[in-house]
């Protein structure tokens, strides 16, 4: 056997404590053991927090340049976009590598027709994007028929973001699992209908758990559809409050865990309303840090 190809049994640390209550102390396999441990550990562990930018908005047209400082402050080392305050793409690259930050996706509109595409592509290329990602939608793509028109219309704007080498994503809200008459949800039609070599999700943690989804019991059923997420938790039934991460309900470690097994590759702090834009995202990466 190759001694650099040979496979050291994974081992929890509760197993590693059981053994050296047994008297194993002094065996030397507890090294490599430990060294799995760790390793466990590490793979368990977050390596990256984002922010979707949306979170600091208020701050960012006051202070661009202060609240970006303090975004990096925080540890946050990934930007989800929604807007790029006037300044074109070689600013924000230039700023991005001064403070230490890559850009996944961006949030953008859906337009009228598929040609107004092309300049939200060249912008999301030109920032080192992957994802060209749809925030919300209008009364027209509501119920069963409209749901389907919004898959029809992700998939042959998936197509032309496949063109340009991206990928397009749909996020949610909470009405998307209302019931139809019809039977099931417009998240059903849109998991259905959406093409999943064109389309991913952006699964948004806390409008699922308030519209009373399992995201757990998503991402099993769907694995490999969600490639993103928004973090922000959600306070006590029945008002479901939005509150910064680590002050709510929903137990982020199990969830970004099972995600991260299933595909999930980047996580956005996000506050729709904070009280202190740059207080809670401190806040939340704080916590996100710990898990």
């Amino acid at each position: 056997m190759d001694p650099h190809n040979e496979q050291t049994p994974t081992m929890s640390r509760r197993t590693i404590l059981q053994l050296l209550a047994a008297g194993v102390a002094g065996s030397s396999l507890l090294p490599r053991l430990a060294s799995a441990s760790e390793r466990e550990d590490t793979v368990r562990r977050i390596d990256h927090i984002g922010l979707q930018l949306y979170t600091v908005r208020r701050a960012m047209t006051a202070d661009l340049e202060g609240t970006l400082a303090a975004i990096a402050a925080a540890g946050i080392t990934e930007l989800e976009f929604a807007g790029y305050y006037n300044k074109p793409a070689d600013w924000w690259r230039a700023k991005m590598k001064t403070l230490g930050f890559t850009s996944p996706s961006t949030h953008v509109g859906m337009p009228k027709t598929d040609a107004e595409w092309a300049p939200h592509f060249e912008m999301s290329k030109a920032m080192g994007q992957k994802w060209v990602i749809v925030p919300s939608i209008g009364r027209e793509y509501r119920g069963a028929d409209g749901f389907k028109k919004l898959a029809e219309r992700l998939n042959s704007g998936g197509e032309l973001a496949k063109k340009a080498g991206l990928r397009m994503g749909y996020h949610n809200h909470d009405f998307e699992f209302a019931a139809l008459p019809e039977g099931g949800t417009g998240y059903d039609v849109l998991l259905k209908h959406a093409d999943p070599s064109l389309v991913d999700f952006e699964l948004d943690l806390y409008w699922a758990v308030k519209a009373g989804q399992d995201p757990l019991a998503m991402i099993a059923a769907h694995p490999k559809r969600f490639v993103c997420c928004h973090v922000k938790d959600a306070g006590p039934a029945p008002e479901l409050k939005m509150m910064d991460v680590g002050t709510g309900t929903i137990d982020f470690k199990t969830i970004l865990a099972a995600g991260r097994k299933a595909g999930l590759k980047h996580w956005y702090i996000e506050h729709d309303n904070p009280t202190d834009d740059l207080a809670s995202i401190k806040a939340s990466a704080a916590v996100l840090k710990k898990l």
